[in-house]
């Protein structure tokens, strides 16, 4: 599930991005491939896939090549390349990319496939089997989550779930969370100070990991447990005046001051939340049911861990994901045909099975639930949350006139001395309005 900073495009001019794009990682922890630009010679056409180097192993990739009668030139992902290639109108054929971000970027340019047409003559990848959480990957060109499909995730996880430490909430003397009943966000920032153990002034122990896929995103999905929305204007601008947004907004600054967990203010000197919960050194960490496979390695830990439903800062219940990190097919590809059938087979065949039963997040398709692990207790446990949470599920739609990289940027340089300097949320919300705004206007003159 990649995230990777991109620069602003127009409809008919194609901008290079600026420097310091990056080869995308996943949440795994895997290092970032390289070129494999040689296949192993399936013959026929090659399809130029533009990916992660973990995305298929030599044995898949091989056993692909000769089903399909192909070969796939694995080339990294590059948000600098793929917006030159982009440009030229000489992409790639398939481009991995994160759903929930990327379509309304990319749709509203006019650089995605309609993959409609394709999944109605499907047998592999049936629309009445899609899983709803795909509906990130729509947009019909004013919203995200309605209109023409132009992608599909490998796997995903409604992110605002959270695993924790039975045994620390034992220690600490406190209640389990209800496995049927979501926490009030107020309820939960309690819960994370509790469970804060400090030596000598410093955390020692972080009770409560609340960043998620990101602060932005974060703060769209409690404005809209409270009933608002952080977009405005058809997402041409952003309002963080609005009384529910300024609620989620001091929740945050609230949660930072406390210093119970990573921070804008206190980055994770681990990078992420995988070692640090390995570790016993965090108590609660917003993730999703992707990170149980990070848990299920250590049978101790494995023991201890439980999944839990995503708190609400209010009475509107929400829980959406992040990410969707799929495949989708550039408008200018040459090998659509080919291109296709490679994207049938990765989401409805072989590998999207192993995918299914390694329990690296839930399956597209709903009927590969039933591959998914649930051979010990944690696994059984976190399946039937997540069962229990699927009927919440939400498309928050982004604006397509900034990535969201872009927008998190803008947090990471405006919250960090607001909060040591405890300014108001109201004069907090006046700056990020006024720059999140100005970011999204530039973006949209490069739409029309």
């Amino acid at each position: 599930m990649p995230v990777s900073p991109r620069g602003s495009l127009g409809r008919r001019r194609f901008l290079t991005a600026s420097a310091g794009a990056a080869a995308a990682a996943t949440l795994s922890g895997c290092a970032a491939s390289v070129d494999s630009g040689n296949g192993s010679g399936g013959g026929g056409k090659t399809i130029t896939v533009m990916t992660v180097g973990e995305e298929w192993d030599a044995k898949t990739k091989k056993s692909l090549e000769k089903t399909l009668g192909v070969t796939i030139r694995v080339i990294t992902y590059d948000v600098t390349k793929l917006n030159a290639l982009l440009s030229a109108k000489t992409p790639p054929d398939m481009v991995r990319g994160v759903g929930a971000t990327d379509t309304p970027y990319f749709a509203a340019r006019g650089l995605m496939t309609d993959l409609d047409p394709y999944f109605a003559k499907s047998e592999l990848l049936r629309p009445s089997d899609i899983a709803p959480a795909n509906d990130v990957w729509r947009y019909d060109g004013n919203k995200q989550g309605v209109g023409p499909r132009y992608g599909l995730a490998r796997d995903y996880s409604q992110d605002c779930m959270f695993w924790y430490r039975a045994d620390m909430f034992e220690e600490a003397g406190l209640e389990l969370p209800s496995e049927t009943e979501p926490l009030s966000m107020d309820e939960w920032l309690d819960l994370g100070k509790r469970l804060t153990a400090r030596r000598l002034g410093k955390v020692k122990v972080y009770g409560l990991s609340a960043n998620g896929m990101g602060v932005m995103s974060q703060l769209m999905w409690m404005t809209a447990s409270a009933g608002g929305s952080l977009f405005a204007d058809a997402a041409a601008t952003v309002d963080f005046s609005s009384p529910e947004a300024r609620r989620a907004l001091q929740w945050y600054m609230d949660y930072a001051k406390a210093d119970i967990g990573p921070s804008l203010v206190n980055p994770n000197p681990d990078g992420w939340d995988g070692p640090t919960y390995q570790a016993g050194r965090m108590a609660m960490s917003c993730s999703g049911f992707w990170f149980g496979s990070v848990i299920a390695g250590d049978a101790k830990l494995s023991e201890v861990s439980r999944f839990a439903l995503a708190p609400q800062l209010g009475s509107h219940r929400v829980s959406p994901i992040f990410s969707g990190t799929g495949f989708w097919i550039p408008k200018d590809a040459k090998n659509k045909e080919e291109a296709w059938k490679l994207f049938e087979l990765h989401f409805g065949g072989g590998p999207a099975r192993e995918r299914a039963a390694a329990g690296w997040g839930m399956p597209p398709l709903d009927s590969l639930r039933s591959k998914m692990p649930q051979k010990t207790a944690m696994q059984k446990q976190a399946y039937a949350a997540q069962m229990k949470e699927s009927p919440y599920f939400t498309v928050l739609p982004v604006s397509p006139y900034a990535q969201m990289d872009a927008l998190n940027g803008i947090l990471s340089k405006v919250l960090p001395d607001a909060i040591k300097s405890d300014t108001s949320v109201g004069k907090v919300a006046d700056a990020l309005n006024s720059r999140m705004n100005e970011q999204l206007a530039r973006g949209k003159e490069l739409v029309r």
